[in-house]
């Protein structure tokens, strides 16, 4: 965690095909240390979520800065679903319209834009992502550990006890993915080789992990291990990655995309210059506010 951080108890909560997020703003409340972070985030003995996004005081004005923290109680660079929830909440409270808009998160900035919800309560909400890269070394890659065509090949053991031998694409969308083509993957490989792959030393921060399959050139199937959270229906920056992997790999070309992941579609528009533009619905869930003693518990 970068710096000690207070929040107001009242949250608001909202998914993005299933990934869900709780926003909460900076203020004289509790302070969000790991511990607290992992109690919000458990889905039985607290609001439950895939991970929590902080709007920082001092922000109101026309750029708010955010800050993003895993359900595992650590602090993480960006996530795609978590900037669309947030920009939702922002829209919801007033802070922005209609127009395009920018928040820093992680030391970036990015422009964002929310819709009008339809009458289920669903936002349309685009993100711009930035320019992808393909790291081929420090900070979320061992420079050592990347071999030919920027892949890194790894070695893992199967559940019957084999070795498979498998290669990943890193890719960087303000924070680390591993991108894995084949077909056919299944939730039981997802969740063994995910794990692993997410703390192999060959990623020094973790990694989040993909595993993609590319059925025509304007579509791609990912299935997902997202890090400090787990196997996960839906991810915004998941979505890039793949999306820029594929085109990278030679299997996609520039231009919009359909990624399909478990939870639903969502569409990535790659550009030559290799930035990226995310589209999805946003589906808001409540509000809310932590109790006095629940904020205060060890």
């Amino acid at each position: 965690m970068r710096t000690a951080l207070r929040i107001r108890p009242g949250f608001f909560k909202a998914h993005g095909h299933g990934n869900d997020y709780l926003v909460f703003e900076e203020g004289a409340g509790p302070n969000l240390t790991p511990g607290l972070v992992r109690r919000i985030c458990d889905r039985h003995r607290g609001p439950g979520a895939d991970g929590i996004v902080v709007i920082e005081a001092g922000s109101g004005g026309a750029e708010p800065s955010l800050r993003m923290f895993n359900p595992d109680g650590g602090e993480f660079e960006r996530s795609g679903n978590g900037l669309r929830v947030a920009a939702v909440c922002l829209r919801r409270r007033g802070r922005v319209g209609d127009e395009w808009f920018s928040v820093t998160v992680g030391g970036d900035r990015v422009r964002m834009r929310v819709r009008a919800p339809d009458p289920r309560g669903v936002y349309d909400a685009v993100v711009e992502m930035g320019e992808v890269g393909f790291p081929g070394g420090a900070p979320f890659v061992l420079a050592e550990r990347v071999g030919a065509g920027g892949r890194v090949a790894l070695a893992l053991p199967s559940p019957d006890g084999a070795r498979r031998a498998l290669e990943a694409v890193p890719v960087s969308v303000g924070n680390p993915h591993a991108v894995l083509f084949g077909e056919g993957w299944t939730r039981a490989e997802v969740e063994h080789f995910g794990a692993l792959i997410a703390t192999s030393d060959a990623f020094p921060q973790g990694t989040n992990v993909q595993f993609a399959e590319v059925p025509t050139g304007r579509e791609i199937a990912i299935r997902i291990w997202e890090r400090g959270v787990g196997p996960t229906s839906s991810s915004g920056t998941s979505a890039c990655a793949a999306v820029a992997a594929a085109v990278k790999s030679g299997l996609m070309r520039f231009g919009p995309a359909t990624v399909r992941m478990e939870g639903g579609d969502m569409e990535v528009d790659l550009r030559p210059d290799w930035t990226v533009r995310l589209r999805g619905p946003v589906e808001e869930v409540c509000v809310g506010e932590l109790t006095a003693a629940f904020g205060s518990a060890r």
